[in-house]
């Protein structure tokens, strides 16, 4: 039974609650079908999928060969757990496979199910380091503003915009959110430099909670959710240098940005860092089935493993159509070139947006990294006042109704995040 596009939506209305929309809302755009970086819905529309989703379609929609490889290991072996002493071959490929074009020395792995569940296990784990290591006081995380970590308890305290904690609190304790590196936003830093103003609140944060009580800072190498915030190109070797010195873990949330988004496999090689912890999600299968994966450096896996182990595991660690999918996916994005391709074609889209929107009034900045680009929304370009946003009336809504091109709002920013296969 084939139903139209108004049952669709009168079934949607009265069974589905979606993320961030009011019951009030009547429009649906049911999707139908993609390829590439394009999208069809069920009234026959074509849409440029600017977002990749949400920011993950590395290699674009309706790719034969991911599913073929799906099915292939469904008529194998579609299930079973990874706890205690199981594996699966799938797993195991894939685990080597992330090692081998992770930085060193992170060669460790630990499988999800996606973001959320990526960064709830990167704050246990470093929470649970260093009370293995008998440093039962380190239990503060350190995070930012305007960061995004997930929707679970510990990255959603982590996450750091008022509306994701409003009427779920008490949020997890013992966390403290710094101030983001907005470079645009000079007004932030008091007329200092701002890696030097952030350095500096950091280490007074530090010297505030003490350091000897505080676990690990996560931050994203780039702030999607914040309106692609790209730091100054000395703000994440000094943070490393200062969490080094006190004893404080390093957490990549790089859910976003891993896995070719940026022109490299991780953020944490463009910025020539190297984390204890990197969260990955997304990009990991490029959405074609759930999948998560934290990269873990040797010195903290080993103390992890110690004894009985880590006591935390999912339903689908480690699940092997899943690996299977990622494997695939990993060696398209590898021998189609597109970790040079995500460089090249970035830099064109930022010339384009800026040759075309650049001297309107209100564009405030046009940044990028690969293909993480945004275009900061400003009522005054001279103050660099933000853009009021109507609720009812988001530039995301008129491009999508007049264009076709699914963009996203963020922070008084438009964000794209295309397939990296875009032409």
């Amino acid at each position: 039974m084939t139903l139209d596009t108004a049952e669709l939506t009168r079934l949607d209305r009265a069974h589905i609650i979606h993320p961030y929309l009011p019951g009030s809302a009547t429009e649906r755009v049911v999707m139908a079908s993609g390829s590439g970086c394009r999208l069809t819905d069920t009234e026959g529309r074509d849409y440029l999928d600017a977002t990749g989703g949400l920011w993950l379609a590395q290699i674009g929609h309706g790719r034969r060969e991911l599913a073929d490889v799906a099915h292939e290991q469904m008529s194998k072996l579609e299930y079973f757990t990874s706890f205690w002493e199981f594996s699966n071959e799938r797993a195991i490929e894939l685990a080597a496979r992330l090692a081998s074009i992770a930085p060193d020395p992170l060669n460790h792995v630990y499988f999800t199910s996606g973001g959320s569940e990526g960064n709830e296990a990167a704050i246990k784990m470093a929470r649970y380091y260093h009370h293995r290591r008998g440093e039962t006081d380190r239990t503060w995380i350190l995070a930012r503003s305007k960061a995004y970590h997930g929707i679970g308890y510990g990255g959603g305290s982590a996450t750091g915009f008022p509306l994701y904690h409003e009427g779920f609190a008490p949020m997890m304790p013992h966390v403290s959110h710094l101030t983001p590196p907005w470079p645009y936003r000079t007004d932030l830093y008091n007329g200092e430099d701002p890696t030097d103003f952030l350095i500096r609140e950091l280490e007074e944060r530090i010297a505030e909670i003490g350091p000897t009580n505080i676990a690990a800072m996560i931050g994203e190498p780039i702030m999607g959710v914040g309106g692609m915030l790209v730091p100054p190109a000395d703000y994440w070797p000094r943070v490393r240098e200062v969490l080094d010195r006190h004893g404080i873990l390093l957490i990549f949330d790089e859910v976003v940005t891993a896995y070719g988004r940026v022109g490299e496999w991780f953020a944490a090689q463009h910025f020539d860092v190297t984390p204890d912890i990197i969260v990955t999600a997304k990009g990991i299968t490029s959405g074609y089935v759930p999948l998560g994966a934290l990269l873990v450096a040797d010195q903290v896996a080993e103390v992890l493993l110690r004894d009985h182990g880590f006591p935390m595991g999912y339903t689908y660690n480690g699940h092997p159509v899943a690996t299977a999918v990622a494997t695939a996916n990993l060696d398209l994005i590898e021998s189609e070139g597109l970790l040079a391709r995500a460089t090249t074609l970035g830099a064109s889209l930022h010339g384009e947006l800026t040759a075309q929107l650049g001297d309107l009034p209100i564009v405030g900045e046009i940044r990028s990294v690969g293909m993480m680009l945004a275009v900061e929304l400003v009522q005054d370009r001279a103050t660099r006042t933000p853009l009021p946003l109507n609720p009812d009336r988001m530039p995301h809504d008129v491009i999508r109704r007049e264009t076709g091109v699914i963009v996203r709002d963020s922070a008084h920013s438009l964000v794209l995040s295309p397939p990296l296969v875009m032409t």
